[in-house]
């Protein structure tokens, strides 16, 4: 399994110590390295190879020299596009969030929010989508759906198998009365769950709890075979 490398970028220590602690845990993300300043942000991009920036919108440069938050976030994103960006933010002003959430490669989350949002918004942006935070949607309320609108909801979709799956499970169903629920034996149960979870980002059951919680039920993908 390749090894999705992770840069922190916050001027706090002990935020900077909650993310990395946070990530210790999970399998598969490695920290290649932590800064305190939009200077040191950039030099260690320009020297170290990453595939996830985790980023504090309010970062500000002690000489002065650089700006930090929506201005930092989109310097970077325009030096290295190929770059995934996670948004760790208090930030409420909606002017601000929207012009974050307007670029798909950024995923958004609260600092009001549990920790456990960060691990599902870099598996989300490593994967090529984005991940959006429960205070983030909350404070941004309902979209119009004009085709230029950022989507809120999650982007993958699920087969009809795998969505009745995991509605019994956040329900409370054990795999055991899925199985019998379903037909199906307790192995096609379990595969499935670990597929879908797979198609959403998330690696553990408090995950999909949290994702379901700050979502919804994933959207359904019909002519997806079971």
């Amino acid at each position: 399994m390749t090894t999705l490398r992770i840069i922190l970028a916050d001027d706090h220590p002990f935020i900077l110590l909650g993310l990395r602690s946070t990530l210790a845990i999970r399998t598969g993300v490695a920290v290649v390295g932590q800064v305190h300043t939009p200077a040191a942000l950039i030099a260690l991009l320009q020297s170290t190879p990453c595939d996830v920036l985790v980023i504090d919108l309010s970062m500000p440069e002690p000489a002065g020299t650089l700006e930090d938050g929506l201005g930092l976030v989109q310097c970077i994103r325009r030096d290295w596009p190929a770059l995934r960006v996670v948004v760790a933010t208090a930030q409420t002003d909606l002017d601000v969030l929207r012009a974050l959430v307007s670029d798909d490669a950024v995923s958004v989350f609260s600092k009001a929010d549990p920790l456990d949002e960060l691990a599902q918004a870099i598996a989300r942006s490593a994967a090529g989508a984005r991940y959006l935070g429960r205070s983030v949607v909350a404070a941004l309320g309902p979209v119009p759906d004009d085709g230029n609108a950022p989507a809120f909801a999650p982007e993958s979709q699920l087969s009809g198998c795998q969505s009745e799956i995991l509605r019994r499970l956040v329900c409370g169903e054990s795999i055991g009365e899925i199985a019998v629920a379903l037909g199906c034996h307790r192995r096609t149960v379990t595969r499935q769950k670990r597929a879908a979870m797979e198609r959403l980002g998330v690696a553990t059951d408090p995950d999909l709890l949290a994702h379901v919680r700050a979502h919804g039920m994933p959207c359904l993908e019909s002519d997806q075979p079971a």
